[in-house]
């Protein structure tokens, strides 16, 4: 049984201060209703994907789908820290696969700007293991730092071709109404820009931000009734590796990305040379480089020419975040697998306006959990 997106739905990602969290994930809900047509009945389920310490309100998707008018049916939460909104496709896709529901709503929401800049520098370093890294002071930027500086040591990779990624990226946020950076960059502006850890600048790193997105997912039956343009997702793959670094084999790859990206080809029948558009994971510029690699798109150890040879742009090997991507899109954690999604159905369908890629058919999203404790990577096809 093939499961079809039929609707989709993203809202601004910024700081939201003009909505509430349920507020929140109405807007790109009530947008991927309107896109297919449907109407609250017609929906059997919603799985809403979220990182729920960011927020004051335990229990989010009771209240969500209180607001969303979706009483009585059933609604729960997936976490997989920042793939959350994946592990709710994953979910949902299951759920169809196996005939449990027909159709189900996607919600990938967070509200992290309620807490301090401290506050979320803190959540986030618990991602690594508590008991013998996080205690030490570890940080996000800290833990990449450590990816990128092993990376530049192996395969003489540059700060340049970090910098490289955060102006590719930029570039098409600003083609991006719903990007919370909405202004492209220079390369120069990039590397003076104030050091987090080193080798990683201020724009280097992406932000946090409020946001939302929304899939509708069908079974083949209703999906072909429903839409005319169904995108079917071809694989939905996941891995998982180590909480602690100090296990890792290596630290210029995610062991994750590499097994998840294995099950996605083979599940899709095609392999990495097929991807005509990808969304990766660019928590931090050296997370799209290996990136790059570990999903088969260059050599390992060739990221850094990759970016430097255009190949991740449009009109290059495989454009790659041409929303922005995190860096310059904005990172609402339990949301960004959901968006990234909207933007292949969007390729797909031939209705991303500026940054459309010319006869796009398969389209891929990487999204990363924490520091790659999971990985999920999923295939899309007109």
């Amino acid at each position: 049984m093939k499961v079809g997106i039929v609707g989709i739905g993203h809202g601004r990602f910024g700081r939201r201060d003009d909505c509430t969290v349920q507020e929140l994930a109405f807007e790109p809900f009530k947008e991927a209703l309107e896109d297919c047509e449907l109407e609250k009945k017609d929906i059997d389920a919603t799985v809403i994907g979220s990182s729920p310490e960011y927020h004051k309100q335990r229990s989010i998707s009771g209240v969500i789908a209180e607001y969303l008018g979706m009483n009585p049916q059933p609604t729960w939460l997936t976490e997989a820290a920042c793939a959350s909104g994946s592990a709710a496709i994953r979910t949902a896709y299951g759920l169809i696969k196996g005939g449990v529901h027909d159709v189900v709503a996607v919600l990938g929401v967070q509200k992290m700007l309620e807490l301090s800049t401290p506050e979320i520098l803190a959540l986030m370093g618990r991602v690594g293991d508590v008991q013998w890294e996080s205690i030490f002071g570890t940080t996000f930027p800290g833990y990449y730092a450590m990816y990128a500086n092993r990376h530049m040591y192996e395969y003489g990779t540059k700060p340049e071709h970090l910098a490289m990624v955060a102006v590719k990226n930029h570039e098409y946020g600003a083609m991006n109404p719903k990007a919370l950076f909405q202004k492209a960059i220079t390369l120069d502006k990039a590397m003076k820009s104030e050091m987090v850890a080193y080798p990683l600048r201020l724009f280097d790193c992406c932000a946090n931000a409020d946001g939302a997105a929304c899939l509708i997912l069908a079974n083949e039956e209703k999906a072909k009734k429903i839409s005319d343009t169904p995108v079917w997702i071809a694989a939905s793959a996941t891995a998982s590796a180590t909480m602690s670094i100090l296990r890792r084999e290596t630290l210029t790859s995610l062991p994750s990305a590499v097994e998840a990206s294995r099950q996605a080809y083979k599940m899709a029948g095609i392999g990495p040379n097929d991807v005509d558009v990808a969304d990766v994971h660019d928590c931090f510029t050296i997370a799209e480089i290996m990136a790059y690699e570990d999903l088969g798109f260059c050599e390992k150890g060739k990221g850094g020419k990759f970016i430097e040879e255009g190949q991740s742009k449009i009109g290059g090997k495989i454009p790659i975040n041409v929303d922005g991507g995190l860096k310059s899109k904005g990172h609402p954690v339990g949301a960004t697998g959901t968006s990234m999604a909207v933007e292949m159905v969007k390729q797909l369908r031939g209705e991303a306006g500026k940054r459309q890629i010319s006869g796009a058919e398969v389209g891929l999203t990487h999204n990363v959990g924490g520091i790659g404790q999971y990985c999920f990577v999923h295939v899309f096809r007109r």
